[in-house]
């Protein structure tokens, strides 16, 4: 019997809080919703590493950061091996070095593709990939450089967003008997905001915005000009040549910043749904498992801070909805939380076949089949760049500093917060009640994950963009 073919749609720093089929009345993500209306979409899901990279990395190797990446910061912005033009030397695998995704199902018969951002250390085709079209640039909507299988670079006309589409339309049309699984990546909402198409610049009034409580920084909104700049102008001048004049509106604030990342998210939708409309009209739309998700969320100004690496749910909280015919029928799994680490293991078990041994995730296809509400030890780990380690459930986000040189952990600034009581997460339970019965129980679990989850030994050379 033919395996089902595989998307995996992952867009950049899109939280769940900015989704329709999650409760934002709002936003305008009618593709997205359907395609829960016909899935299954988890309340809880998370990012392991809410930034690039790590989170990428930890996508397609069912890893945590720190066994497949070594470290749980951003390596490269470009291509593998750094900033630098064709002819590109071989960088061999610095990460990812265990068999990934890809790899698993190309034994299993498939045949794979990688279209759109990649932000992964090692090169598609060393990890599995049979063909591939990714940018150079990451954040950059127009304009963009790509390369086609490593061969030299090339800059199609008009966005990005478009052209990857259309490279989708041209993969899906070209597929004939053999399985495919195609790891498809929208750059937005991830700025720049200043080179998205106009009609979503345009799409929300700010007026309308449903800006979260925890944006208020001593009762004023958060933000500054020069925040506003970065979400706006990011690499403007590096990428496009251009002199870095651009000002503000004087009434520019966290409100018109809300209403370009909402357009923004409405583009993904736009490309989702165009998506499903190729798989629709080559045929492949029931036999195709479709998963939608984000590497991680942005914190647009909650708790004073920006763009991503933090556990509060801004930043680590993202939508995952899982589309698998004859499966799924717009259930909702509200009870069982879920993790990019189990991505992997989860899609294996979906087509039947077993998972290697170093993966460190595990399946949640018993929630999908509706064989159960939820699974045992109902938790998943986070790990970050700014040197934390955290645990989350349903209910609780409890997290603890470590020192990167010991990697030992403290409990000096121990954060926990009841998300159920305190969605916002504006209470630090720890400061208040040292011996909260959560901390009893979540801390052992914690430090147990942290002390036996093992480090691959690298060569760091890390950046922080």
């Amino acid at each position: 019997m033919r395996h089902p073919n595989i998307v995996l749609c992952l867009c950049d720093q899109l939280r769940a809080s900015e989704v329709g089929c999650y409760g934002n009345d709002v936003i305008r993500t009618p593709n997205i919703d359907t395609l829960a209306a016909d899935g299954m979409r988890f309340v809880h899901g998370i990012t392991n590493d809410p930034l690039c990279m790590p989170a990428r990395s930890t996508v397609l190797s069912g890893q945590y950061a720190r066994t497949c990446c070594g470290q749980l910061n951003n390596t490269s912005v470009l291509f593998p091996g750094g900033w630098m033009m064709p002819p590109y030397p071989e960088v061999g695998r610095p990460h990812l070095r265990d068999e990934t995704l890809a790899e698993s199902l190309s034994e299993a018969g498939y045949y794979n593709a990688a279209i759109g951002k990649w932000h992964i250390h090692s090169w598609p085709h060393d990890v599995g990939f049979d063909e591939y079209v990714i940018p150079r640039t990451q954040h950059c909507h127009i304009g963009q450089h790509y390369t086609r299988n490593g061969g030299p670079e090339f800059v199609p006309s008009g966005y990005s967003v478009d052209f990857e589409l259309e490279e989708i339309e041209r993969f899906v049309a070209e597929r004939d008997d053999q399985p495919f699984f195609l790891f498809y990546n929208i750059s937005p909402p991830h700025t720049p905001f200043f080179d998205i198409p106009d009609e979503y610049q345009t799409l929300y009034d700010p007026a309308d915005m449903p800006i979260r409580e925890n944006c208020y920084v001593d009762g004023e909104l958060a933000g500054a000009p020069d925040v506003f700049r970065t979400y706006l102008f990011e690499n403007k001048r590096y990428f496009y040549k251009l002199p870095h004049t651009e000002e503000l509106r004087d009434d520019f604030d966290l409100r018109h910043l809300y209403a370009l990342y909402y357009g923004a998210t409405s583009w993904v939708d736009h490309a989702v749904g165009r998506l499903m409309a190729t798989l629709r009209a080559s045929g492949h739309a029931d036999d195709t498992i479709v998963l939608f998700t984000s590497d991680h969320g942005d914190n647009l100004g909650s708790h004073g801070r920006w763009n991503k690496s933090l556990f509060y749910q801004e930043s680590s909280r993202v939508p995952s909805i899982w589309h698998v015919p004859g499966v799924t029928d717009g259930r909702v799994a509200g009870e069982q939380i879920v993790s990019h680490v189990d991505i992997m293991p989860t899609l294996l078990d979906l087509v039947g076949v077993d998972s290697p041994a170093h993966v460190q995730g595990r399946s949640v296809a018993p929630i999908l089949r509706g064989e159960t509400d939820v699974l045992p030890d109902n938790h998943v780990f986070i790990e970050s760049e700014i040197q934390a380690v955290g645990i989350r459930t349903p209910r609780y986000t409890l997290a603890k500093r470590f020192d990167r040189g010991t990697r030992s952990t403290t409990r000096e600034k121990m954060r926990l917060y009841d998300l159920e009581d305190d969605p916002f997460e504006m209470t630090n339970l720890a400061a208040q009640d040292p011996d909260h019965p959560a901390i009893d129980e979540l801390e052992g679990l914690l430090d147990e994950w942290h002390e036996g989850t093992p480090w691959l030994p690298i060569d760091q050379h890390v950046e922080t963009s």
